[in-house]
């Protein structure tokens, strides 16, 4: 299949050429239809960044990314972006602004909270939520659009056990529903990517040091000889 995503020696630069701090440096990687992609590292180690790249958030320094024609993308923050208007209205208003007419904007935007299981929120000012609703809001937000490949950066970083329990169980839904639908996002919760994702890719110092299925990861010797960094990390012992 051909890749939705693709990076080619792609890196990214903050600031003054001659202070420039370097976020990411030299990442190649192709991801493909139907992906779960989990992207893992200590703090700082550029995950946010390399999320933003790919939703085009920002041009690389240099290299390029590359995204496949016509291919519809969503992204999700660790703080969802909601507007003091109710919970139906900041699911239509994405539609709106994509060219869906007010009312079947305003109709999608009740199918979607139905599908996250906040159909009886629909009313309420959505800033009033707590922190695992809103992460479900901007699911739905997102869900509405269709998207193809959907980014995620550390949506369950914030939120209770319930709450995380609860929109993993959508990640995972959205992941098997019909038509392949790709998923990218950042964790600190190992056991989550265990659960969630398909392939994980270890950064450090905005450099990949290792991309492996998810069970050559977390099991078996392939991790500790081949990328003595990421075994650490995974047992906990990389500071």
């Amino acid at each position: 299949m051909k890749p939705v995503l693709e990076l080619v020696a792609a890196s990214m630069h903050f600031g003054l050429p001659a202070r420039a701090v370097r976020a990411l440096s030299d990442i190649s990687l192709t991801i493909r239809p139907g992906e779960r992609v989990a992207l893992v590292g200590a703090n700082g180690c550029g995950k946010s960044t390399l999320l933003r790249l790919l939703h085009g958030l920002a041009p690389p320094t240099a290299g390029r990314v590359h995204c496949a024609a016509a291919v519809r993308q969503a992204m999700l923050f660790q703080k969802p972006h909601l507007m003091r208007l109710s919970v139906q209205l900041n699911v239509a208003l994405g539609l709106w602004l994509h060219g869906t007419p007010w009312g079947v904007a305003k109709a999608a935007a009740l199918a979607a909270l139905a599908r996250v299981g906040l159909t009886e929120l629909a009313g309420r000012n959505a800033c009033q939520l707590s922190g695992g609703q809103q992460q479900r809001v901007a699911m739905a937000r997102a869900w509405a659009l269709n998207p193809q490949v959907l980014l995620l950066d550390e949506p369950t970083a914030s939120l209770d056990p319930h709450a995380k329990r609860e929109v993993e169980a959508l990640m995972e839904e959205f992941a098997k529903q019909p038509g392949a639908m790709t998923l990218v996002f950042a964790s600190h919760n190992l056991g989550q990517v265990k659960r969630l994702a398909s392939r994980v890719i270890y950064l450090e110092h905005g450099r990949v040091l290792a991309d492996l299925p998810v069970e050559d990861f977390f099991g078996g010797p392939l991790l500790q000889q081949h990328y003595p960094a990421a075994h650490l990390f995974v047992k906990g012992e990389l500071v």
